[in-house]
């Protein structure tokens, strides 16, 4: 049986991650399990199985993996390649990148810490419900060196994203973790996905994954991932459990499917947004570029990230109103939300993503988030071009 044990570079293990038993079983593709119920050995030990599971456990070897909602093998699979391209022991799936989140802040917060740090800008979902409280927690937001001030007895957690949604925000991890202290630290890594940056290597305990980005990456598939440690995956599974937030097994399959192209698209994404970025900073239309190939003052795209990214912002002159008729006059760049998809994406922050984000940590009028698919670059910058012509 191929050993995934000795995969260290992140090409081989997104094609071989969470396949090393194909060859026993004499396939070469991963069989989907779609079963939502399961044969039980007997009354004791179908009880027994059930609560191993819903309380976090693992499938017990030779047990019963009794309903769906507990157990599937296909996501499994896909949450063991996830974990080994992360560089953590598990991962956990979910319906949704919110429900990841949800699960996360939920697991934190059992033991009755209910306060959360929280460095923004973060993507709007996130933000909104921290920022209402819905899940019972308490918010403090703070910059990066604010937080260790701003933890307190009572942190449950800390939560960041870097590359921050939507205005590419860098943050040190190492440090941040440090900040941190006694609290654990979450990492949103969507936007620089595992390819190009693992957070749990710089002191993170959680990260975590809108899996509808870029591993899934065409589009299709709505999901979340936590990569993280046995303790917390525990608590995790708990909480999917309970709480009925499992991911299908068809889009655990589409994801694992595409994690074996996810380092090649990464970087042709990125070569791409490199040359959108540097030809929109000299763009008279545009008044500031967000992407770390444009500006990376402490250095972290080489020592955290090993490339700037795919997702990048820019600021065009006259704001909202001038915003919005840049976007309406793309043709072959799609104005809809969403990134890490093969074909380019455009879209307007204040008034979708972050529509909810409070004050002055909303992001600007004149601000349009683009997402770089694999089109030609220079097919997209004749777009870009024809759509700042109408300013």
């Amino acid at each position: 049986m191929f050993d995934a044990s000795g995969m260290t570079a992140v090409d081989t293990a997104a094609v071989h991650a969470g396949r090393e038993d194909l060859a026993a079983l004499g396939v070469h593709v991963p069989p989907i399990d779609f079963s939502t119920t399961n044969p039980l050995p007997s009354v004791a030990g179908g009880g027994d199985d059930y609560e191993t599971l819903a309380t976090g456990g693992t499938l017990p070897a030779g047990g019963s993996a009794v309903y769906q909602r507990l157990w599937n093998p296909t996501v499994a699979r896909f949450e063991t390649a996830l974990a080994h391209l992360e560089g953590t022991a598990e991962a956990v799936a979910f319906a949704s990148g919110m429900a990841a989140l949800t699960a996360a802040l939920l697991a934190a917060t059992r033991d009755g810490k209910r306060h959360i740090v929280a460095v923004r800008p973060l993507y709007g979902g996130t933000d909104h419900v921290l920022a209402t409280g819905l899940l019972g927690t308490e918010v403090t937001w703070a910059r990066p060196d604010e937080v260790a001030v701003a933890v307190r007895p009572d942190t449950a957690l800390v939560v960041v994203e870097t590359p921050a949604n939507p205005t590419l925000d860098l943050v040190d991890i190492a440090a941040l973790a440090a900040a941190a202290g006694h609290a654990p630290l979450l990492v949103d890594n969507t936007v620089a996905t595992p390819v190009l940056q693992q957070p749990a290597r710089h002191g993170a305990a959680l990260v975590l994954h809108s899996a509808t980005k870029s591993i899934g990456g065409h589009g299709d598939v709505l999901a979340g991932v936590v990569a993280c440690a046995p303790d917390w995956a525990a608590r995790l599974r708990q909480v999917r459990a309970v709480t009925g937030a499992v991911l299908h097994p068809l889009g655990a399959y589409l994801l694992h499917r595409g994690l074996q192209t996810l380092p090649l698209r990464v970087r042709a994404q990125q070569a791409g947004a490199e040359k959108i970025a540097a030809w929109l900073s000299d763009h008279p239309a545009v008044a500031r570029v967000h992407h770390p190939s444009v500006g990376d003052p402490a250095g972290l795209v080489g020592r955290q990230m090993s490339g700037p990214g795919s997702l990048l912002a820019f600021e065009v002159r006259g704001g909202a109103p001038a915003a919005a008729a840049v976007a309406g006059a793309c043709r072959l760049i799609t104005h809809a939300v969403s990134l890490g998809g093969v074909d380019t994406l455009i879209q307007h922050p204040a008034s979708l993503t972050h529509r909810p984000v409070e004050g002055d940590a909303k992001p600007g009028g004149g601000l349009l988030r683009l997402s770089v698919g694999l089109e030609d670059p220079e097919d997209l910058r004749a777009d870009l071009a024809q759509a700042l012509a109408v300013l």
